[in-house]
């Protein structure tokens, strides 16, 4: 069997660092906000280029954390993407904001510039772009945006860890920004984890508060917080894995690009890169109006594949209310025709031809 993602041969190639890590924490006794956290938030803000770095709980509280810092709230509205996990969409609730879909690019799946303009309207308070798949979205384009219309940027980096635009990583061109660390993710864990970013030690302060029931120092609260903490354990593994990185995400670049390169002659569509922001392949997903039977035969010869994401948010039953009667076409039609294969830096030639191979026999078929 072919799986999506192969956690186990990855963790045998990084054992003896992991293990050591661990082993760390568990002979320091400190594993709530301990050293082992601390030390991660300092090298991932290193790494993404950005002043402060603060882990939590999940990517979905991440989200969550980043909007209530940045004072969203009832009646505000949030601009977002339709064709994501409804994380991105559940923390803009939770805040009592009103998640605004718009549609998305037909190429990049990332949302459309175009139409998150005319989407902006006095309740407007901010615009989260989510990096899908690892393609980082116009950020450019939405940073002018937001400056011209005073918005604050909240960028959904949870698919998008090393990825970049014109050099710079994103998370680092809003306000506020906020990653997961789902084991599945190109930079993952064991377990759930999360981190929010910002260039603001104010709003990085109050994070720190809201992460951890309000406080600042034990006992005394100043705001009703959350219990929402990376605990020493994920911090160790992460310290680990974020030294590798980089090559992880070129090694994903490289199986993309050779399906791609494989597949260039088929009548489907592989993923695009815009040569501006450099995609990192949390997953490689492609386009065909051959889904179902391109599906049904990698399951027959072992071959996992994953559809992401089949029902858009605007069409989710919790949504309904909201979005009565919205139209979102270029959507839709992705979430009909797109569905994703293996991906992950240990996957080898010989598995993606393998792959490829069936795939080609159903097009020829």
């Amino acid at each position: 069997m072919i799986p999506m993602v192969d956690l186990k041969t990855q963790y045998h190639q990084l054992k003896d660092e992991i293990d050591l890590g661990l082993a760390s924490v568990l002979e320091s006794g400190a594993f709530i906000l301990g050293p082992q956290v601390h030390a991660f938030e300092k090298e991932a803000a290193e790494y993404l280029g950005v002043p402060h770095a603060v882990g939590c709980a999940s990517g979905t509280d991440a989200l969550h954390l980043a909007l209530l810092a940045m004072g969203i709230g009832e009646g505000d509205e949030v601009i977002t993407s339709p064709f994501t996990f409804i994380a991105t969409a559940e923390a803009i609730r939770y805040v009592g904001a009103r998640p605004v879909f718009v549609d998305i690019d037909p190429k990049t799946f990332n949302l459309d510039v175009d139409q998150t303009q005319k989407a902006i309207t006095p309740k407007t308070k901010a615009i989260m772009p989510v990096h899908l798949f690892g393609q980082p979205a116009d950020l450019p384009r939405l940073q002018d945006l937001c400056c011209t219309h005073g918005l604050l940027l909240i960028e959904d980096c949870a698919q998008s860890f090393g990825a970049s635009v014109n050099g710079r990583q994103t998370g680092s061109f809003g306000v506020a920004a906020g990653y997961s660390f789902f084991p599945s993710k190109n930079l993952g864990c064991y377990g759930d984890g999360g981190l929010v970013v910002t260039p603001s030690e104010e709003v990085a302060q109050r994070l720190r508060m809201l992460r951890n029931h309000g406080s600042e120092v034990r006992y005394y609260h100043d705001v009703i917080g959350y219990n929402s903490r990376l605990d020493e354990f994920q911090a160790a593994i992460l310290r680990v894995k974020l030294r590798h990185i980089d090559a992880f995400n070129q090694a994903r670049r490289r199986v993309a690009h050779r399906y791609s390169q494989s597949m260039a002659d088929l009548p489907l569509e592989t993923p695009y890169e815009d040569g501006i922001g450099v995609h990192v392949y949390h997953q490689y997903t492609l386009l065909s109006d051959r889904r179902e039977a391109i599906m049904a035969a990698l399951q027959e010869a072992a071959i996992s594949s994953a559809i992401y994401y089949p029902v858009p948010l605007h069409h989710q039953k919790v949504f309904k209310k909201d979005c009565e009667g919205l139209s979102l076409p270029v959507t839709e039609s992705v979430a009909q025709r797109c569905f994703s294969l293996p991906i992950y830096p240990e996957l080898g030639d010989e598995a993606i031809d393998r792959i490829v191979a069936v795939i080609r026999a159903v097009m020829h078929g």
